[in-house]
């Protein structure tokens, strides 16, 4: 079958084009390196536009005894000691810088009468550290973001997808793609690629995610490439997504909700936190919350419709429409609720994915030469619970420190080696693709790949259920390998959704597998067969194929770090 070929050469190619991609491609301009962009929705609308309630660095602009050091110490608490101490280091040291950069980009940050930033309280972090544009934080970012690569004319090329990194001999030659319009190819001959394409939550049933993001493309792309898969079974179910309507269930109420003093109650009306965590009821951990609500709704305290109660109607109409026009409008929009009035009714909802492809702390290599993951697609900075906040930040700073990495490894290169069998087999991939006539739908094994993991690896887990849906899961396997692709008129979104299905199929055997592994209960992580934390497991799994697990240390924390670290209890966390 011959399908048209565009040839482009870039010395660095960034796949993805939300708010981690753009900030490296933007210091990749900025430094004077040829650099392409390339994203198969269109960058307006990435996923980072959807983060809502802020982004940390220890400013001290509100609370003067703020340090970086505290910040990391509440950052590796909050990971259950699965962070990595210099991922952990760079990240909250790197902040302020990362917070001046979007300064002189021109983002409209939050102020103070007297012009400092804002920032407000995020649940677990000890001092206010979150800074904030209204309830539109990730949007302002992307917007900024976008306007400076714009500034730079850095090349984007919208709606391309990626379906392979050109590998030869563990040194990346660039990538494989297709248009999704007109189903054109592309080959992109690159010294280094840039893997900024997000986690795998789209793989659950409720997600925060939207159609067709997030279904761990960059995990698929990883592993055939070469790398590998830290920690997979850490994701972060965020306590409020929405329940109705259908189409649009898990879209995030923002944890701003709660910061602002929104309310918590369960079907019978109690304020259920003081149950979990009566020190810091609403404005307790994400996995907390998270696991209060679930554990209400299981044991048959929720809602009518299988959720609970958020309630910010005793707020001033002010403060609802200043600090949470985005939950108001949403709300108005999809379900006419005027939360000024009426309660609002959630439950968990896959919402990060805390772990992503392997990557060393100090320059996010994944071990294969010249291939780089940042953003939600690496892992390292989260362990098992991830502080609201800490993404945006993350961004920010391993965009530039990676598009740096990046610069220097292209500009240090004396030849690229190319192999015309990895650009083989990645052509010969879409072509059987496309000339695939089975009887099986794209979209049915989708939905029930998300039924899968919903039901067996969803907020609290157990060996029978996940042997149960490893099991399910091969059958699905089985069944990917008769299925019909059918472009149309409309372009090539069916080539694109089955594309979205083998990574998804893949993210979930890493998932399950690791989640096996992982006998005991630790932040995100509920294993109702194990319920306490085993401190052998104080560890990251790594999962570089089917059926391989392996455990890797944590490097120890710095005793200054240590130091300011403070005990959580684990009252309340234990589940059944």
């Amino acid at each position: 079958m011959y399908a048209p070929e565009r040839r482009i050469a870039t010395s660095v190619l960034v796949i993805g084009t939300g708010g981690a991609g753009l900030r490296a491609a933007i210091e990749l301009a900025e430094r004077g390196t040829d650099v392409l962009a390339v994203g198969k929705r269109p960058k307006s609308d990435a996923h980072t536009s959807l983060a809502a309630g802020g982004i940390n660095a220890a400013l001290a602009t509100m609370d003067p005894e703020d340090s970086w050091q505290q910040h990391a110490a509440d950052t590796l608490k909050e990971s259950y000691l699965l962070a990595n101490p210099e991922t952990v280091r760079i990240v909250t040291e790197g902040a302020a810088r990362g917070i001046e950069d979007l300064q002189r980009y021109g983002m409209p940050f939050a102020r103070e009468a007297d012009g400092r930033i804002s920032q407000r309280f995020f649940g677990a972090h000890t001092y206010r550290r979150t800074a904030y544009a209204g309830d539109y934080t990730g949007l302002e970012i992307q917007r900024t973001l976008i306007n400076r690569a714009a500034q730079l004319d850095i090349p984007v090329l919208d709606s391309v997808y990626i379906t392979r990194i050109l590998v030869r001999d563990n040194t990346v030659f660039g990538a494989y793609g297709f248009d999704l319009t007109d189903g054109s190819r592309y080959v992109i001959h690159a010294d280094a690629v840039i893997l900024a394409a997000g986690g795998h939550t789209r793989i659950w049933r409720r997600t925060s995610s939207r159609r067709d993001e997030n279904t761990g493309d960059s995990f698929r792309l990883a592993v055939l490439a070469g790398g590998r898969i830290r920690d997979p079974e850490l994701v972060q179910f965020h306590p409020s997504g929405l329940i109705e309507p259908e189409n649009a269930a898990g879209t995030l109420v923002s944890e701003a909700a709660r910061g602002e003093g929104g309310l918590l109650r369960n079907g019978l009306g109690e304020r259920f936190m003081a149950r979990y965590d009566p020190e810091r009821m609403e404005l307790s951990t994400r996995d907390r919350v998270a696991l209060a609500a679930y554990t209400e709704i299981k044991e048959g305290r929720g809602t009518p419709d299988g959720g609970v109660w958020l309630d910010v109607s005793h707020l001033p109409r002010q403060t609802i429409m200043s600090k949470l026009p985005r939950v108001y409008q949403t709300l108005m929009e999809l379900q006419m609720l005027d939360i000024t009035q009426q309660p609002i009714e959630v439950a968990p909802t896959a919402h990060y994915s805390m772990g992503g492809v392997w990557v060393r702390p100090g320059d996010h290599g994944t071990g294969v030469d010249g291939l780089y993951a940042i953003g939600e697609a690496a892992s390292g900075l989260h362990g098992a619970n991830r502080l609201g906040g800490n993404s945006l930040i993350e961004l920010l700073v391993f965009g530039r420190i990676v598009g740096r990495a990046a610069a220097e490894y292209s500009a240090g290169l004396d030849a690229q080696r190319r192999s015309a069998d990895a650009l083989g087999e990645a052509r010969a991939e879409v072509d059987g693709l496309l000339a695939a006539d089975g009887p099986e739908n794209v979209r049915a094994l989708q939905r029930v790949l998300r039924d899968i993991m919903t039901e067996h690896a969803g907020v609290v887990r157990d060996e029978g259920g996940l042997r149960k849906g490893l099991a399910e899961l091969a059958a699905v396997e089985a069944r990917i390998a008769d299925v019909g692709v059918h472009p149309d008129i409309a372009g090539f979104q069916d080539l694109a959704h089955a594309f979205d299905l083998k990574s998804a199929a893949l993210a979930a055997r890493a998932t399950i597998e690791a989640a096996l592994e992982r006998r005991e209960t630790r932040g995100c992580h509920n294993r109702s067969d194990h319920p306490g934390l085993d401190p052998s497991l104080q560890v990251n799994l790594v999962w570089s194929g089917p059926g391989s697990v392996e455990r890797e240390a944590i490097p120890p924390i710095p005793a200054g770090i240590a130091a300011l670290m403070r005990e959580v209890s684990s009252d309340g966390k234990l589940v059944e």
